[in-house]
């Protein structure tokens, strides 16, 4: 177990204050524009260890840029993401599981896992459009 510096816990703070996914580069800017004197490669390695010990959700945005938030959660689900203002939704998706689980089995596999989070626009964001 990692243990809990000062900086890793600025990190845990401050996504837990936002509920939405965001990059590396701009929660570093905010924790800085906090007064901060935290370094981005810091901020790097406390989101991989928030990761790791299933504190914190990674996912990667159609841009291709690895985007973190914190795991309110137990266990496995899925992201309802907006691409416009980034408020996320965690889902549930039996559908998904099942035929995850089906497909695995029908080609000889097992202990099947994936990742299936849905970009798409919120409601506040489909009526602003």
């Amino acid at each position: 177990m990692k243990r809990n510096t000062w900086q890793r816990e600025a990190v845990r703070t401050a996504l837990n204050e936002r509920g939405d996914f965001i990059s590396a580069q701009k929660l570093h800017s905010e924790l800085k524009a906090e007064g901060s004197t935290i370094g981005l490669a810091t901020v790097y390695r406390a989101l991989t260890d928030l990761v790791t010990a299933d504190e914190a959700d990674a996912l990667q945005s159609p841009d291709g840029e690895n985007l973190y938030r914190a795991c309110s959660s137990d266990g496995h689900h899925h992201h309802l993401i907006c691409r416009q203002c980034g408020h996320t939704e965690e889902i549930e998706a039996e559908a998904v599981e099942s035929w995850a689980a089906k497909v695995a089995a029908e080609h000889g596999f097992t202990q099947p896992r994936h990742v299936v989070d849905v970009f798409g626009l919120c409601r506040e964001c489909t009526i602003s459009f």
